[in-house]
Order: structure tokens, then C-alpha cells, then sequence
């Protein structure tokens, strides 16, 4: 992971760049696995994969996971050029 993805704003490239994102702003709300598991009606372990980028998670999942940590998915396009 770049520095760069180490910040909020920026495009994360892989579950392993979003599972670092997700317990990072899950520690800085000072959440355990175990209470956002709870919040979520997952199990910790759950939690864990999703964080250490084991768990191929949905857009459900990360949408589920934006309330409880307050953050925003959204979606960008990266200089698409009309078709002719």
C-alpha cells in the first residue's frame, strides 16, 4: 500500500487496501472487532477477514460497514472518453 492510500479521499485499489482502511477508521472510533461484528450481526472473526483482506466482501458488506463508521462510498471514473 502507497502512502498515498493511507489517507481518506483516495481510491483504494484492492480488499487488502480497504480491509487496512476499514480497521483503521474502526480503531480511530475506538470500536473492537467483537462491537462492530455486533453492530454489523457478524461475527468478529468476520471483522478480522474483512481487515486482513481475506474475505471477498459485497457491496452490501461495505455499505453495512460505512454506518457504524461513518465514512461514504463513492464511485469515480478515471477519464473515460465518450465513444465516437
Amino acid at each position: 500500500m502507497t502512502e498515498e492510500n493511507q489517507h481518506y479521499g483516495v481510491a483504494l485499489e484492492n480488499r487488502t487496501d480497504i480491509g487496512f482502511q476499514i480497521k483503521f477508521i474502526r480503531e480511530q472510533k475506538g470500536l473492537s472487532q467483537e462491537q462492530l461484528g455486533q453492530m454489523m450481526g457478524v461475527s468478529r472473526s468476520t471483522i478480522s477477514k474483512i481487515e486482513n483482506g481475506k474475505f471477498s466482501f459485497s457491496v452490501d458488506y461495505l455499505l453495512k460497514l460505512s454506518a457504524p463508521l461513518n465514512f461514504k462510498v463513492t464511485l469515480r471514473t478515471n477519464n473515460i472518453t465518450p465513444a465516437d
